[in-house]
């Protein structure tokens, strides 16, 4: 275990100080320093260093301008516009003031591809809509819309779907947990409102009732790629991912771990090698 831990603090900022935190027991003013890092050194400085002078990241909200010298190929995404570059640095622990201004720009300067809807008011997607959230709250953005949005297009078995907006009616266990993220954000800046505290707990009591990777209707795994895990997250459900959020509800709400997902939890524990 010391030379997995020594090999982990080996990294780069953005992870060394989540390390610090989280496995070492470092004090605060350990992690802290190593966490305002991030901001001029290694991958986090790198992402800065690559933002446009209108406050964006490869010239578009979600997709890159295909003019831009960042862009991919058309056939792929390539994750380097601004809500994945936003969504990135904030989860690598950036402090916001490293990026003062940026969202007067994106306000300015920012419309989303669909229907060309301003940027902090977010559009009609679910996932897309739970970044902005959480982005706006970490920039000091006027992003309250964006929250009564989910409360307003939650579906009636209690999540959420993206397709909603081509007549889905069911929920997605991919956009009801990126929902919830987004709707703690909330909920941690600024103690949310009784409908979204309620639209949250609604959203948990769905994939609690699936044990997080079970279909409901017949106990079966949702699909094969329940325990697949990779990072970054991005819009991909797993039940690693899905635990990482509830891990972050926990101290809010002030609960013990809720136990049905304690065969998800295994799944995440087969998973470890032997090293």
């Amino acid at each position: 275990m010391n030379e997995l831990i020594a090999w982990l603090l080996d990294a780069d900022p953005a992870l060394r100080w989540q390390v610090e935190r989280d496995l070492t027991g470092a004090p605060p003013q350990v992690w802290e320093a190593t966490r305002a890092r991030v901001a001029t050194e290694g991958f986090g400085a790198r992402l800065l260093a690559l933002q446009d002078p209108d406050g964006q990241w490869a010239g578009g909200a979600f997709f890159p301008a295909p003019d831009h010298p960042t862009a991919a190929p058309a056939d792929g995404q390539p994750w380097t516009a601004t809500t994945w570059t936003l969504t990135t640095l904030r989860e690598w622990g950036l402090d916001a003031a490293a990026l003062q201004g940026t969202a007067e720009l994106l306000a300015a300067n920012a419309r989303w591809e669909y229907d060309d809807l301003p940027y902090w008011g977010g559009e009609v997607d679910c996932c897309i809509n739970a970044w902005t959230l959480g982005n706006g709250l970490w920039l000091g953005a006027d992003v309250a819309s964006i929250a009564e949005w989910f409360v307003e297009h939650r579906l009636p078995d209690g999540g959420w779907n993206c397709e909603w907006v081509n007549g889905s009616t069911r929920s997605s266990v991919h956009s009801t947990l990126n929902s919830l993220k987004g709707l703690l954000d909330h909920e941690i800046a600024t103690g949310g409102t009784a409908a979204t505290r309620a639209a949250r707990r609604s959203g948990e009591e769905y994939l609690l009732e699936r044990r997080l990777f079970r279909r409901l209707s017949t106990g079966e795994p949702i699909a094969p790629w329940v325990d697949r895990f990779t990072y970054p997250f991005r819009a991909n459900y797993s039940v690693l991912n899905a635990a990482e959020h509830f891990r972050r509800a926990a101290p809010v709400d002030g609960t013990p771990p809720d136990p049905r997902m304690a065969e998800a939890i295994e799944l995440i524990r087969a998973a470890r090698r032997p090293d």
